[in-house]
């Protein structure tokens, strides 16, 4: 993918569910023992840690890890008060804080809360004036903003981000037009399953191989000029270390409800003996320019996810 091929592998891990600060801490330190690279947490309503007080917490029990939300769903704050939590998160982290924004998808999250579920059109506009609005919150100048969904009047807040002009900033999708927003604006563009329309659930099938090389596609040909600069990006929903990798998919199918061929030679799918995984990471990374993976999961998942890390995170 021009050069991009040559960018270090990175590695997270996404967890959001803990019994008590000692445990959520332990979590933390854990994975930057692990080696993993970055410590994501979802945004979802339910059962989970809120994000920005559980990621100050995490940085306050680690030194080197870095994290972020994978994803900050828009449509659940103000863009003027997701830029100060963001930036205060940067601040009290010393600038490891990676800002993952979407715009919204799972049905549950608005119908619990009776935030409205708009189509999908309105929710990305949504989004593209909140990351406007950000960027601009993050430049400490005053500015007004004038939208179809926001407006700010001379706005001024604090505090600034420690990185400038601002934490990284990752947009993940599976559809056409929002990657191409994605590769245009974005630090970070993540492949992700597209969601069904109604939010139900996820197109498991949009995971394939050949439906990531079509994604990569529309990310070239969006921003061709940035594809130096860009970081490219996979979710991964299962890790599995077998000798067994054909059993394993088939398990895995099963349970997602799709098609077995689906889930083969997928860079959402970690299936097989750990040398086979790492070949295939790197022939991704030759072919699609995948050099950074988010794994979706658990401290099950964590663990099963580390001897990959270990043998590739910055290489």
């Amino acid at each position: 993918m021009t050069r991009a091929t040559s960018r270090p592998f990175r590695f997270g891990i996404q967890l959001g569910l803990a019994d008590s600060g000692a445990e959520w801490r332990a979590a933390a330190t854990r994975a930057e023992a692990a080696g993993y690279d970055i410590l994501l947490i979802p945004d979802h309503f339910g059962q989970q840690l809120s994000p920005f007080p559980a990621l100050a917490a995490a940085a306050e029990a680690t030194t080197t890890i870095r994290i972020g939300t994978l994803v900050a769903c828009n449509d659940f704050r103000h863009p003027l008060m997701l830029a100060k939590e963001a930036a205060t998160v940067d601040l009290l982290s010393g600038g490891r804080f990676e800002l993952g924004i979407g715009a919204g998808w799972a049905i549950d999250d608005y119908a619990e809360t009776g935030i409205p579920f708009d189509g999908p059109g309105v929710r990305v506009a949504r989004l593209q004036e909140s990351i406007e609005l950000v960027r601009r919150a993050w430049t400490g100048e005053a500015f007004s903003f004038d939208g179809a969904h926001y407006t700010a009047r001379e706005y001024c807040g604090g505090p600034l981000p420690v990185q400038r002009p601002g934490p990284p900033l990752l947009i993940g999708s599976g559809a056409p037009k929002l990657l191409a927003y994605a590769a245009r604006t974005a630090d970070i563009v993540q492949f992700a399953p597209r969601p069904v329309r109604d939010g139900s659930g996820l197109i498991w099938g949009n995971i394939a191989a050949d439906e990531v090389a079509r994604k990569v596609e529309w990310v070239r040909a969006a921003a061709p000029e940035r594809l130096d600069s860009l970081e490219i990006s996979c979710n991964v929903v299962d890790v599995e270390i077998t000798d067994d990798a054909e059993g394993g998919v088939a398990r895995l199918a099963g349970q997602l409800g799709c098609e077995p061929e689906a889930l083969r030679d997928s860079p959402h799918v970690w299936i097989g003996a750990v040398d086979a995984i790492v070949d295939r990471l790197r022939g991704w990374r030759e072919r699609l320019g995948i050099s950074y993976y988010a794994i979706l999961g658990d401290l099950e998942l964590l663990e099963a996810g580390a001897p990959i890390v270990a043998a590739l995170a910055g290489t």
